[in-house]
């Protein structure tokens, strides 16, 4: 039932407590029924058109603002794991300088999969990265840097609401348990993204991801998908 889900939702970015994760055996396929597919498809290819329609000038703006703070181009590729682990290219703007090194980035999230990450400013995620423009420093805090996935989303890669796309070398490090988050499409937002994204632990996110597509409904994804411009406002969870 999606009521039981959307109690991780009530403390908005509260750490959760006493979350586990919920055992599921290593099986692939969409676990969600045909019905429920069709009409979460529906719901990301009309919003994700209205989305991108709208959001030109403010694409437009970025684009520019991007390409005057720094040189490189102002969008970012990068390869994520999608669905059932296929890979698929992701459209990001790009909000760091050109050709930076992420070996260290790499190492920290290897220590976070595996439980010993350090907490940095109360978050896990790497904080003061000298990697991050000036530009890039808001855009991270007002998501922006996030809209051209609304591309990924038409493209049937991404949904607007699923689990955070993973990077490839992230996916090597996973146990069986951790991989059911592939079970669904990676979205722009979600259950983990609402409810303290970088305050929990990996094991938090894992949890909330598996237990999103176990008790998915219409009502859920509209429950997050409101509860999203809020997170965003108050940039819970963000460095």
């Amino acid at each position: 039932m999606w009521l039981e889900a959307s109690t991780a939702l009530a403390g908005g970015g509260e750490r959760l407590e006493n979350l586990q994760v919920v055992e599921s055996p290593p099986v692939e396929g969409n676990p969600l029924p045909l019905f429920g597919r069709s009409v979460k498809r529906l719901a990301d290819v009309v919003l994700a058109t209205v989305a991108l329609v709208l959001s030109l000038p403010v694409l437009l703006v970025v684009a520019v603002a991007i390409r005057r703070d720094s040189s490189g181009p102002a969008l970012f590729k990068q390869e994520r794991v999608g669905s059932n682990g296929r890979p698929f290219t992701l459209f990001k703007f790009r909000s760091m300088v050109d050709g930076n090194n992420d070996d260290e980035h790499r190492r920290y999230v290897a220590r976070f999969i595996r439980g010993s990450a350090e907490r940095n400013d109360g978050l896990f995620k790497l904080v003061a990265d000298p990697r991050v423009t000036r530009v890039g420093r808001w855009l991270r805090r007002t998501s922006l840097d996030e809209l051209p996935q609304l591309w990924n989303v038409l493209r049937g890669e991404m949904s607007l609401i699923g689990p955070r796309p993973a990077l490839p070398t992230e996916v090597a490090l996973y146990s069986d348990q951790a991989w059911q988050r592939l079970r669904v499409r990676p979205g722009l937002t979600g259950l983990w993204q609402v409810s303290g994204r970088s305050n929990l632990s990996f094991d938090e996110m894992v949890a909330l991801d598996v237990r999103y597509w176990q008790q998915w409904s219409p009502l859920l994804d509209l429950t997050i998908l409101l509860k999203t411009p809020k997170t965003v406002l108050t940039g819970a969870g963000t460095a």
